[in-house]
Order: structure tokens, then C-alpha cells, then sequence
């Protein structure tokens, strides 16, 4: 009978509180080691290079003794993916739950920026390792001083993480098809759907393209991106405040 109690090993491997197994010679190597290297391989490669194979051979070790650490690939991808998160910076005290958490947001970007393979991790659970659960008490941290009952802060903190995770990913995967083949975001879309577009069938799409909006030598613009994030994420804050208003004023 398993004993709920017990933390699970894959958890206590992302805190340091899994033992290594016994076997063979004094360990030589450790977890941290382990997951900055497989780091490293995506950052220059892309997550598909990481294995432990290629792992193992970036530190000089056997694909063996690397299992005496981490038991799979998934524990790797695991690791990595909170690792990712560097911990969060200090935020500026006394500031209103608005100001702090589109700080919060904007500074999980800059703590991914420099790993596109970021959005790649699989999740598959809620958020256990530390560095994911510094970054979650940080944000309902940021919403301490509303009326907000603790589910309602965790709600609103899950929410703005799914914009984030889905603006990353979309970011990310924008990047890499420009970088491959950049005319696919020039002007060639916007003739394209100009051919193509019944404005009977789809009226405001037509609309749209006839205002010129993809009318551009390329679509893909850095500073666009991020202007177009700032409006996302203050629609979502906008929300949050008038879900805080009708809370505070139900009549």
C-alpha cells in the first residue's frame, strides 16, 4: 500500500531529496550538472538533441552512470523545465496588485527568454518543482492585499499563466518559421487571402484584409510582438479589475 505521506521520487528529485543509488563507484557527478548540460544541448540544438546518450557524452560520463541520477528522459525534461524558470527577481514592495502582477508576467519572460525550448516541456501535472512554485507564490502574492478568497487568487494567478504560456509558445514557433522561411510573413499572405476570401463566407475576416492590416513587407516585427502582448495582458488585467469592482460592488 503506498503511503501518501512520502513524497513521490520524481518530486523528491526536483527538490534534492532523492537519494543516488549505491552502485558502483562515489558519485562524480551531480542533478544540477546534469540538467545545465541537457540545457546547454537544447539551448544550441533545440530540445529534440537532448538524450542521455548525448547528455552523458557532453560531460564525459557513460549513458550507465547518468541513470544513477535521473531513471529517464522524462525526469530530464522534468528538471529542465523548472530550471528553466531561474528564480524570481525581488519585486518592488508596496505596489497594487495590477502594477505587480504585470511585473510578475514581464519577468517570466525574461527568465525563459534565452531557452526557446522552453514551451516544449510537456506538462502533465500541476506545478511541483521549486522554481515553478517560488514563481506561483509570487503571483498570488501580488493579489495579497484584495478580497480575494484563496481560490479566486489562485484562479486569477492560473489564468494570466495560461496567456503566458500560450503568448510564449506562439512566440516561439513564430521565431523559428520566420527564421526558416521569412517570405511565408511578407506581403504574399495578404495577396493571397485577398484572392481567396469569399466575403460572403467570411465577412470579417474580408473586412479585416481589406483594411490593410497584413498589407506589410513583413508581418514579423519584434517590437510588434511585444505590443501586441501589452495589449493582451492588460484585456486580462482589465478583467481582473472589473471582476475585483462587481466583487466589491455586487449590486
Amino acid at each position: 500500500m503506498t503511503d501518501e505521506t512520502e513524497l513521490p521520487e520524481h518530486i523528491a528529485l526536483l527538490w534534492g531529496a532523492r537519494e543516488t543509488a549505491r552502485r558502483g563507484p562515489k558519485p562524480a557527478l551531480t542533478v544540477r550538472e546534469i540538467t545545465m548540460a541537457a540545457m546547454a544541448i537544447a539551448d544550441a540544438e533545440g530540445l529534440a538533441a537532448v538524450s542521455m546518450a548525448k547528455v552523458a557524452a557532453h560531460l564525459g560520463n557513460s549513458t550507465m552512470a547518468l541513470y544513477r541520477y535521473v531513471k529517464s528522459k522524462r525526469e530530464l525534461l522534468m528538471l529542465m523545465g523548472d530550471a528553466a524558470l531561474s528564480p524570481p527577481p525581488e519585486f518592488p514592495p508596496d505596489v497594487g496588485w495590477r502594477e505587480g502582477l504585470e511585473t510578475w508576467a514581464k519577468a517570466i519572460f525574461v527568465a525563459v527568454s534565452s531557452h526557446p525550448w522552453f514551451h516544449e516541456i510537456p506538462i502533465s501535472a500541476p506545478p511541483f518543482g521549486p522554481h515553478n512554485l517560488m514563481w506561483f507564490d509570487r503571483g498570488l502574492a501580488t493579489l495579497g492585499e484584495t478580497e480575494l478568497s484563496e481560490p479566486e487568487k489562485a484562479g486569477v494567478v492560473m489564468g494570466l499563466l495560461t496567456l503566458l504560456r500560450g503568448e510564449y509558445a506562439l512566440r516561439a514557433q513564430l521565431a523559428a518559421g520566420h527564421k526558416e522561411d521569412p517570405t511565408a510573413f511578407g506581403r504574399q499572405y495578404h495577396n493571397a487571402l485577398t484572392q481567396l476570401l469569399d466575403p460572403r463566407e467570411f465577412p470579417a475576416l474580408t473586412k479585416l484584409v481589406a483594411a490593410g492590416v497584413f498589407d506589410e513587407e513583413s508581418l514579423w516585427d519584434e517590437e510588434g510582438i511585444d505590443t501586441d502582448f501589452e495589449f493582451s495582458l492588460h484585456l486580462y488585467l482589465d478583467g481582473v479589475a472589473t471582476y475585483l469592482e462587481r466583487r466589491a460592488n455586487p449590486h
